[in-house]
């Protein structure tokens, strides 16, 4: 099966890349993860997931953690953990509905990137979960495709701090301030109610200076 569609094959012949494409398709796009690859989507302490729902509409989500948060099973498979959100569930709800997947790995230092699309599930097997502390979820995916992109247009960015909220090794995390808005706190989970209120309202303008601020 073609790793290209007919309008990518219409939109390469209009552009004169047709044959520039097709080495690609035979060079560098595979359907498993070699040694340099897996160290480093193993070396990564972010990327980018997008899925999309059973009406083919799509999200693409930025996922943080601790460095090593994707882990390569094997040459055909990953797992990631799904960490405490904003409710909504979208990606992950997605992943129940239709199940396909692309991940996007950038480095922003040296820059370099890799994109990888696959066929996802999801599991709460505390056994998994167990791999990583904190997690609501983990999603175990099947590699269809892996490829390298040109970094010539990643802007240089130096990595200053990791985020205060990637749980600890005990799973725990700080009150996400969003949750202290007055009028949100009605409405979250009766687990979240009381350490949002031990962490005192703010208003959603004070929210707002927290954004503007950096201090979210």
């Amino acid at each position: 099966m073609s790793f290209y569609g007919n309008e990518q094959r219409a939109l390469q012949s209009r552009f004169d890349t047709s044959n520039l494409a097709a080495v690609f398709e035979a060079t560098i796009i595979t359907d498993s993860i070699d040694d340099d690859q897996k160290t480093f989507i193993e070396t990564r302490d972010h990327f980018f997931l997008s899925s999309v729902n059973a009406d083919g509409w799509p999200t693409v989500s930025y996922k943080g953690g601790p460095a090593g948060m994707v882990r390569v099973v094997d040459e055909h498979t990953v797992e990631f953990p799904s960490y405490d959100g904003n409710g909504m569930f979208l990606s992950m709800g997605n992943i129940e509905s239709a199940a396909k997947i692309g991940l996007l790995f950038i480095d922003m230092v040296t820059p370099q990137r890799l994109r990888l699309q696959a066929t996802a599930e999801l599991s709460d097997d505390p056994d998994a979960l167990a791999q990583w502390p904190g997690a609501q979820l983990v999603v175990r995916a099947t590699v269809a495709n892996v490829f390298p992109n040109c970094a010539r247009y990643i802007h240089h960015h130096e990595r200053v701090a990791p985020s205060k909220y990637v749980p600890d090794a005990a799973g725990d995390q700080p009150v996400a301030t969003w949750k202290r808005i007055d009028m949100i706190q009605p409405f979250l989970p009766d687990r979240d109610q009381g350490p949002a209120a031990e962490a005192g309202t703010i208003t959603a303008d004070e929210y707002g200076q927290h954004l503007a601020n950096g201090t979210s």
